[in-house]
């Protein structure tokens, strides 16, 4: 879920409608550390209830998606048959619950791929994204 390739800053670094954003978004939380990944988004990682996520963020403020690692039990039953149905032999090396500006809410699985892994995203529905 976090991204090594990031780069780290105190958060007077991070531009203020980035952190107002959040702020709008997310008023329970207290402003998070903030990362710049390598596409040049704003990466706040913070914690709810004992569970890590990212909001992701433009330099100019608009949000992009939040998302959290979740369990495989933790999919919709209709996401986690067409897992078995399509990809029976593959091997899931993570799991994200993804809320996202332009996608609306799917769960984001990643296979285990030799080189490089291979992503899928499912509605709940157990339909592709």
């Amino acid at each position: 879920m976090f991204n090594s390739s990031c780069q780290s800053f105190k958060n007077n670094k991070v531009p203020e409608l980035v952190k107002l954003t959040f702020k709008e978004k997310y008023p329970e939380e207290p402003i998070p550390d903030f990362e710049q990944d390598a596409h040049g988004y704003w990466e706040g990682h913070y914690k709810k209830d004992g569970i890590k996520y990212r909001a992701d963020f433009h330099t100019n403020g608009t949000w992009i998606e939040t998302e959290n690692s979740i369990k495989y039990k933790e999919l919709p039953k209709a996401v986690r048959t067409a897992i078995e149905k399509q990809y029976p032999y593959e091997t899931i090396s993570e799991l994200e619950h993804v809320m996202s500006k332009e996608k609306g809410e799917f769960y984001d699985v990643e296979f285990k791929r030799k080189g490089k892994n291979y992503d899928v995203e499912y509605r709940a529905d157990g339909s592709k994204v």
